[in-house]
C-alpha cells in the first residue's frame, strides 16, 4: 500500500515519505481544526443554525481537501474562508438585510464564474495583475477587522454611545475573564510554538468557560451528525441576480481571488514549490480545487471556501504532496462525530481564537513600502476602510479604484496591468451599484 502511495503522490520526486505526510497532515487539522466551531458561530448571526451550518463546514473542508490531494497533489488544506464568513454575517445579512439563502446563491454563482475563468485561464491573468502591496494590504485588512468581531464577541469591546461608537467592555466580568485567559492562552502556546496552539487555546478557555458557569456543558460529547437538511440545497438563485445585489456578488468574487492567491503563493513558496520565476506550476489545479469547493460549499449551506494559511503549518513539518490533504480530509471526517462538544463553544472562547488569528494575518503589512505614496495611500484605504466600514469588500475594492490612478498621477502607468484595470472597472461598479 505505501509503495501504491509513494507512486501515486510522487513522494520520491517530492523528497518525502508516507509517515511525513502523514504527520504533516495531522498537524495542519490541529492547526486549523478551529474552523469547525468558529465559522458556524460566524454564521449564526446570519441565522444560519449551527449544528447543520457545522455539518455543512465540515464536508466542504472534507471535499475541497479531497480534490486538492487528489487531483492537484497539493498540501493544500481547503475550507470555508475566515473573512468571507464574517462578510456574509454581518455584512450582507446584519447591515444590507439579504437573506442568508441569497447569499448562499451568490456564493454558488461565485464559484461557478471560478470554475469558467480558471478553465479559461482569466483568472490566472487576473491574479497576475494585482500588485504585492495591494495582496499585503487585503491580508492585514482582513487581520483588523476579524479581531475587532473576535473582540466584540468576547466582551472585551463593546458598542458605545453616540460620538464615542465603541469603548471597553466589562473586563472586571466571568466571561471578559475567560475570554481575557483564552486569548493569553493561544498567545502563549503560539510563541512556544506548541502544534495546535489555537485548538488547544479553544478548549482551555471553553473549559474555563463550563468551569466558571459561564457557558453551560454539553448533554453529550460524541452524537451522530446533525441533520443538514435546514440549510441543504437551501441557496437562493433567483436573488442573486437581482440588479441590487450586483455588488455583494462583486465583492465575494473578489475577496475569494484575492485570498487564494495569496495562499496558494504565500505556502508554496515556504514549501519550495515555487518555479524561479515565482509562479506555482500548474496553478490552474489547486484554484480549480477551490472553485469546485466553492460551488460545493454554497449547495450544502456554507460560505466560500478555499486553500487556508494553516496549510503552512503541515508543509513546516515536510508536508509536500497531496497525501498530506487527504490526510486532513479524513481527519475533518472523524470530527463530524464531535458535533455536540464542537457546538458547545462559547463566544469567549472562539472570540479569543479570532483575535489570534487576526494578529497572524497582518504580519504581510511590514511588506507594504511605506515610502512610496502611490503604493502606502491605497494600501491604507482598503485597511482603514474595511474595519471602520465594517465591510470587507469596500476596503477591497477601494484599493482597486485607488492603485491604479494614483500610479497614472505619478506617470507610472506603465506599472500597471490589463488586468487590474478590470478589475478598477468592476470596483467603480461595486460602488456605482453599491445598496448603500
Amino acid at each position: 500500500m505505501e509503495q501504491r502511495l509513494a507512486a501515486f503522490f510522487g513522494f520520491a520526486a517530492a523528497g518525502t515519505n508516507l509517515r511525513r505526510e502523514v504527520l504533516a497532515g495531522a498537524t495542519t487539522f490541529v492547526t486549523m481544526a478551529y474552523i469547525v466551531a468558529v465559522n458556524p458561530a460566524i454564521l449564526k448571526a446570519a441565522g444560519i443554525p449551527e449544528g447543520p451550518s457545522m455539518v455543512a463546514t465540515v464536508m466542504t473542508a472534507m471535499f475541497g481537501t479531497l480534490v486538492m490531494g487528489l487531483y492537484a497533489n497539493r498540501p493544500f488544506a481547503i475550507a470555508p474562508y475566515m473573512g468571507e464568513n464574517a462578510f456574509i454575517a454581518y455584512t450582507v445579512v446584519r447591515v444590507l438585510g439579504f437573506r442568508w439563502q441569497t447569499a448562499l446563491g451568490a456564493v454558488f454563482v461565485a464559484g461557478v464564474l471560478f470554475m469558467l475563468l480558471t478553465v479559461a485561464r482569466v483568472r490566472q491573468w487576473m491574479t497576475e495583475a494585482v500588485p504585492p502591496g495591494l495582496r499585503f494590504s487585503f491580508a492585514a485588512g482582513i487581520g483588523l477587522f476579524l479581531a475587532f468581531i473576535g473582540l466584540n464577541e468576547a466582551g472585551i469591546v463593546a458598542l458605545g454611545v453616540t460620538g464615542a461608537p465603541v469603548k471597553i467592555g466589562a473586563l472586571n466580568s466571568a466571561a471578559a475573564m475567560v475570554a481575557i485567559f483564552g486569548f493569553v492562552a493561544i498567545a502563549l502556546l503560539t510563541l512556544w510554538r506548541v502544534p495546535g496552539a489555537i485548538l488547544l487555546g479553544i478548549l482551555l478557555a471553553s473549559a474555563a468557560a463550563f468551569a466558571f458557569g459561564v457557558a453551560g456543558m454539553p448533554h453529550r460529547w460524541i452524537s451522530a451528525p446533525p441533520n443538514p437538511a435546514p440549510i441543504f440545497l437551501k441557496l437562493d438563485l433567483s436573488g442573486t441576480f437581482e440588479w441590487g445585489f450586483f455588488g455583494v456578488l462583486l465583492t465575494i468574487f473578489v475577496m475569494a481571488l484575492i485570498d487564494t492567491l495569496g495562499t496558494l503563493v504565500g505556502v508554496s513558496e515556504r514549501a519550495g514549490l515555487l518555479d524561479q520565476h515565482g509562479h506555482l506550476p500548474q496553478i490552474e489545479r489547486p484554484m480549480l480545487a477551490d472553485a469546485l469547493a466553492t460551488v460545493f460549499a454554497a449547495l450544502v449551506g456554507t460560505t466560500t471556501a478555499g486553500a487556508f494559511i494553516e496549510s503552512a503549518a503541515g508543509v513546516s513539518v515536510g508536508g509536500r504532496t497531496g497525501m498530506t490533504a487527504v490526510v486532513t480530509a479524513m481527519l475533518f471526517g472523524a470530527s463530524l462525530f464531535f458535533a455536540p462538544a464542537v457546538t458547545a463553544i462559547p463566544p469567549q472562547a472562539y472570540g479569543p481564537a479570532l483575535v489570534m488569528v487576526g494578529a497572524m494575518m497582518i504580519a504581510p503589512i511590514s511588506k507594504i513600502d511605506f515610502d512610496d505614496y502611490t503604493e502606502l495611500i491605497p494600501a491604507f484605504a482598503v485597511i482603514a476602510l474595511m474595519s471602520f466600514t465594517y465591510n470587507i469588500g469596500v476596503g477591497i475594492t477601494a484599493g482597486f479604484v485607488l492603485y491604479p490612478w494614483f500610479k497614472v498621477a505619478a506617470g507610472r502607468a506603465r506599472e500597471i496591468q490589463p488586468g487590474l484595470w478590470m478589475l478598477n472597472i468592476l470596483s467603480l461598479l461595486f460602488f456605482v451599484f453599491y445598496p448603500y
